[in-house]
């Protein structure tokens, strides 16, 4: 399967609401996963070796990007029928597993991969204090294997910038990963 990449950056775009339930058992909304110098949020899922290759980066610098003011959360827009790797409990334990510090949640209508125009996962989001659109671009450069160690946080630096600035940087690389798995399509 060919790996995708999402569009550019839509700058000022605002982020669509949601109401989700996590891992966590709890119903979180846009609002309540925001941070007063704004938002992150990232389409990701349990199987993809994209998100694999990553998800310790991303556990990282969520925590990091806490400190700063920034909030962040995952949403699984998968077809969990078709992919039962990313189903609720197997999200749930992974959660666990890897003590996120974000909120992980199932958007089993896929309503809201579908209102953010999510294409793959891993696909990041990035936000200002007022909910406007101002990275949409990758971790790092990673790909199906971890990029050095000493590989540049372009999306953690994106973040910290728009923490401060309310601005994201005007080059951004695409991040890069597996289809979003959409149900009414034939070739997920």
């Amino acid at each position: 399967m060919p790996a995708l990449t999402p569009p550019v950056c839509d700058f000022g775009a605002p982020a669509p609401d949601f109401s989700l339930r996590g891992t966590d058992g709890r119903l979180h909304t846009l609002q309540s996963c925001r941070g007063p110098n704004g938002l992150l949020v990232m389409f990701i899922c349990n199987h993809c070796p994209f998100v694999k290759a990553v998800i310790d980066r991303i556990v990282r610098d969520c925590r990091e990007l806490a400190t700063l003011g920034v909030g962040s959360v995952a949403i699984m827009s998968n077809d969990t029928e078709a992919y039962p790797d990313d189903g609720f409990d197997n999200m749930t334990r992974w959660a666990r597993e890897l003590d996120f510090p974000f909120p992980y949640l199932l958007d089993d209508s896929q309503a809201v991969g579908r209102a953010y125009g999510a294409v793959c996962t891993p696909d990041y989001f990035g936000y200002n204090g007022d909910l406007q659109l101002q990275y949409r671009g990758r971790l790092d450069a990673s790909r199906r294997e971890p990029a050095p160690a000493d590989a540049r946080r372009e999306l953690f630096e994106a973040m910290r910038q728009i923490a401060t600035t309310g601005h994201g940087p005007r080059e951004q690389v695409a991040s890069i990963g597996c289809s979003i798995k959409w149900r009414d399509e034939l070739n997920n």
